[in-house]
């Protein structure tokens, strides 16, 4: 394992103005002959230069260097080869900007591609760290933070947030220029605005477009925009991934997918599309079985859709689910959707302006 540096070893002021700039485009993330090619010397100069870093910081290999441009400052923003990145935006052979090159995708197993190719994200703690930037839209998170998100209470011993930066950064590139889409500043680290699109990002934009139509009047481009936020969503959200971040974010995340998907059955059951809300509720109710909520929308699409036998019987299997489960009895909410399920009270089930 790298080691970091520490009060006890030599600082970079013992390192020649050559060696300090090899170091700097070391720790920005920059191979041998992009260095060469960046400060105009030999590849073979450069290799000699960092043998000599390594040996006056009492440094082991290359990715303890790189934790050590970090820790002691030698990295600043607004400097370096990694930095002088004039726009994110890309652009194509006419001149014409294009969109983002690399994809990623927290709403199931933690993948990227880069123009269709899939990348390789390393292990699963190095996935988490790329999931926490992607998770916070390109807003900055600290070393900090993801040592408590990524790790909690097991800590690592040396710092290793810096390498799996590295080596990150090494894999999502901008486009074919040596940037990646992941930047740093004074307070952590980010992703570089525009340069990658986030599946969960494109996720809340379709549902904010539903919300969008369905207050123009308009349930069916609704329902449409619905279904393409959920098609997103890829089995459970952040597949295996460690951590105490990852571990909220499933709850939320799968929390969210439920609003969503009993949002696009509201809209369906006003449009009279019962068999479509019932197909998607009994797909969403077999994944939630203990979701009460749930539960009371399949039962009213059933009982819309003229099978209120059938909707009984979600009644009577989520009551003994919840028993033999948490050992408790059906909610108030629950109870009263079976009732008026017996009482044919389609006013108070809320259907009675539904569309035939």
């Amino acid at each position: 394992m790298p080691t970091t540096a520490t009060t006890s070893r030599p600082s970079a002021a013992v390192l020649g103005r050559q060696e300090r700039r090899v170091l700097h485009a070391v720790g920005c993330g920059l191979k041998d002959d992009e260095i060469a090619a960046v400060l105009a010397i030999p590849e073979d100069a450069v290799a000699g230069h960092l043998a000599r870093i390594l040996v006056k910081l009492g440094l082991r290999d290359r990715a303890a260097a790189i934790v050590h441009a970090f820790d002691c400052g030698v990295i600043a923003p607004g400097c370096g080869p990694r930095t002088q990145v004039v726009s994110p935006v890309l652009r194509s052979a006419t001149g014409r900007a294009a969109g983002p090159r690399v994809r990623i995708s927290v709403l199931g197993p933690v993948r990227a591609w880069q123009d269709g190719r899939a990348l390789d994200l390393g292990h699963l703690r190095q996935q988490a760290v790329l999931a926490a930037l992607a998770l916070r839209g390109g807003r900055t998170v600290s070393q900090q933070e993801l040592l408590d998100g990524v790790w909690g209470l097991e800590a690592p011993v040396t710092n290793v947030v810096p390498v799996h930066i590295y080596r990150l950064r090494k894999t999502l590139r901008i486009g074919d220029s040596p940037d990646s889409v992941i930047e740093h500043d004074p307070c952590g680290y980010r992703l570089v605005a525009g340069a990658a699109e986030v599946d969960l990002a494109r996720m809340e934009g379709l549902v904010t477009d539903a919300g969008t139509a369905h207050r123009a009047g308009d349930p069916a481009e609704a329902v449409r925009l619905c279904s393409q936020a959920l098609d997103l969503f890829r089995g459970e959200v952040l597949t295996g991934v460690p951590g105490p971040l990852a571990e909220l974010e499933r709850v939320r995340l799968a929390e969210r997918r439920i609003t969503v998907a009993r949002r696009r059955s509201e809209w369906q059951l006003r449009l009279g599309r019962y068999s479509e809300a019932i197909a998607g509720l009994f797909a969403l109710s077999a994944e939630h079985p203990l979701n009460e909520q749930v539960a009371a929308m399949l039962m009213r699409a059933l009982y819309r859709g003229g099978r209120q036998a059938d909707a009984l019987a979600v009644f009577d299997r989520t009551r003994r689910r919840l028993a033999d489960d948490l050992g408790v009895p059906p909610s108030l909410m629950l109870r009263q959707t079976c009732r008026m399920i017996l009482r044919g009270d389609e006013a108070g089930l809320g259907l009675t302006g539904a569309t035939p």
